[in-house]
Parts: C-alpha cells; sequence; structure tokens
C-alpha cells in the first residue's frame, strides 16, 4: 500500500509539471530526467486510470476533458500536502542550494550586498549566482530564481514584483558638446544611440510628448552585450544611452555624465522582478525564503 501511494503521488507532480510547463522534455528537464521516462510515466497513469489525460500531437499537448478534471483536482491534493508540511515543519530551518540569475549591474548593486544578510539567516542554504546580462531560458538553464527587469513575457513562470528603477538618457558633456544637446526626443534620431544585442520585448525607448507617449528606436554605430560594457563606452564619449539610474549615479553627480531630455522622461522606470517556477503551492521553502527575503530588504531607486 505504502510503495503505490508513494508511486500515486510521484505521478501526479509529473503529471502535474508536465501541464504547467507544456512539454513532456520541460517537464523532464525540472526533474532531471529523460522525456522519455516521464512519456512512461504519464501513460503508467493514463492506464491505471483508465482515461486519456493529453492529447497528444507533433506540436501540441492539451488537456482532454478527464485531463482537465485531474488537473484541477489535484493542484489541491499538492497545495493541501505543502501546507500540511509547512504545519509541521514551519520551525525547521529552510536548506539546499539557490540557482540565481541576475543581470550584472543589477546584481553588483543589490543582490551581492544582501547575501552575506540572507546566508547569515539561513545558514542551511547555498547561494550559486550567475551576473549576466543575456536573457536565459529559465527552465532549459535549471535557475532556480531570476531577476528580469522591464515587461515580462507571457509564459508559465511565476513571478513577483521587488520594485522600479528609474530609467535616464544620458551622455557626456563632452560628447553633448561636439554633436549637440537635444531638445526634443526626435532630434534623437541624429544621434548615435548606445543599444544592447540582447533581445528585449521592447528595444524602444519611451518619451512623454504633449501627454502622449512617443517611442524611439535606438539606431547607431555600438551595441553591446552588458550594463557595465555600454556604461564605459558611454563614459567614452561614444553617444548617448539608456541606462537605470543606480548604475549611472555617481557618475551623474560627479559630472562625468549628464542626464538629456529629462522633461520628456518624468516617471520612466522599469519594474524589477524575481520570477520562478512554483504553481499551486509547489514552491520549495528555500526559494520562498530567498524571494520573500528580497521583497522584504530591496530598495531599488
Amino acid at each position: 500500500m505504502a510503495k503505490n501511494e508513494f508511486n500515486r503521488s510521484a505521478e501526479l507532480e509529473v503529471f502535474l509539471k508536465v501541464v504547467e510547463f507544456g512539454s513532456f522534455s520541460a517537464a523532464a528537464c525540472f526533474f532531471d530526467n529523460t522525456p522519455s521516462s516521464v512519456s512512461k510515466t504519464i501513460t503508467k497513469l493514463e492506464k491505471r486510470l483508465g482515461a486519456r489525460l493529453f492529447n497528444r500531437s507533433t506540436r501540441q499537448l492539451s488537456l482532454t476533458g478527464e485531463g482537465c478534471i485531474f488537473y484541477e483536482k489535484g493542484l489541491d491534493i499538492i497545495a493541501s500536502f505543502n501546507e500540511a508540511e509547512r504545519l509541521v515543519s514551519q520551525q525547521t530551518q529552510p536548506s539546499g542550494k539557490i540557482r540565481i540569475n541576475c543581470n550584472i549591474p543589477f546584481g553588483k548593486k543589490y543582490i551581492l550586498p544582501l547575501i552575506p544578510d540572507f546566508l547569515s539567516a539561513y545558514p542551511e542554504i547555498s547561494i550559486h549566482l550567475e551576473l549576466t546580462d543575456k536573457v536565459i531560458n529559465v527552465l532549459e538553464e535549471s535557475a532556480d530564481v531570476a531577476i528580469r527587469s522591464g515587461k515580462l513575457s507571457d509564459s508559465n513562470l511565476i513571478s513577483k514584483k521587488l520594485g522600479d528603477a528609474r530609467m535616464v538618457v544620458a551622455s557626456t558633456p563632452e560628447y553633448l558638446k561636439l554633436n549637440g544637446y537635444p531638445q526634443v526626443p526626435d532630434e534623437l534620431k541624429t544621434h548615435n544611440l548606445l543599444d544592447f544585442t540582447f533581445s528585449r520585448n521592447s528595444r524602444e525607448w519611451p518619451f512623454i510628448v504633449n501627454g502622449k507617449e512617443k517611442m524611439i528606436a535606438p539606431q547607431g554605430n555600438i551595441k553591446v552585450s552588458d550594463g557595465e560594457s555600454l556604461r564605459y563606452l558611454l563614459l567614452s564619449g561614444l553617444g548617448i544611452a539608456r541606462l537605470a539610474y543606480f548604475q549611472v549615479e555617481e557618475d551623474l553627480k560627479e559630472g562625468r555624465l549628464v542626464s538629456v531630455l529629462e522633461d520628456f522622461t518624468p516617471t520612466t522606470t522599469e519594474s524589477i522582478y524575481a520570477v520562478f517556477v512554483g504553481q499551486g503551492g509547489m514552491l520549495p521553502n528555500r526559494i520562498r525564503a530567498f524571494v520573500d527575503f528580497l521583497f522584504k530588504h530591496l530598495k531599488v531607486e
């Protein structure tokens, strides 16, 4: 009886992850297993239930009517199970490894300074932190938590907003003296606008003109892969760039950079999110502890 119960629990969790991720391969990646093993588990579950749970095709995986019922009830079962565990073990310290992915400027400014205090509060947790401005696929890269900025694309990931980062358009006094100080956003089209190589939901810079939003697509002869490199080239006097205020705050205060078109960017910000996998209450307590810690202690400007 006990063995069968364990098997049923494992089958249910595999089934829920297949639905959550939309494919056998993504679920297999989550469980560090093979797609064929996940497929066999689902087939075994369907055989035991005497019902087909998925409509399978070469391009799409969708739930049958019976699958929808099993999914909804399955979420309730796992949520109840997790709640029971939480109530019993609420005094137990979270433990295990957390794999974090974050862009370089934000990671250096905000995440790294919090790590010592977090590990002091949770000594049984270990941190694997990757700082890169490349936007990764959280599932494929096996990250537990990724820090993202800007508008999020639709996905099966859960997100928690951590704050809003003020954005500024800036350049060096030397560049502006040589090339002219833009008075309105349209004049940016005659300037060298520095940009990123990585993909984003929107590459355009937003401005407010006569009460309406106006978008300017950056055009220039330089694109780089990360914010640190962009700041370096900006300070070299090669053009105009749009960066987070926290990244260039000291440069602006000390006069190495000056902001431009401030009247047209009165409230321009980019939202900062922690994104992670965890549907139906299935969120490891170590991940919950880290996300809650960020939400409590981060003060984004």
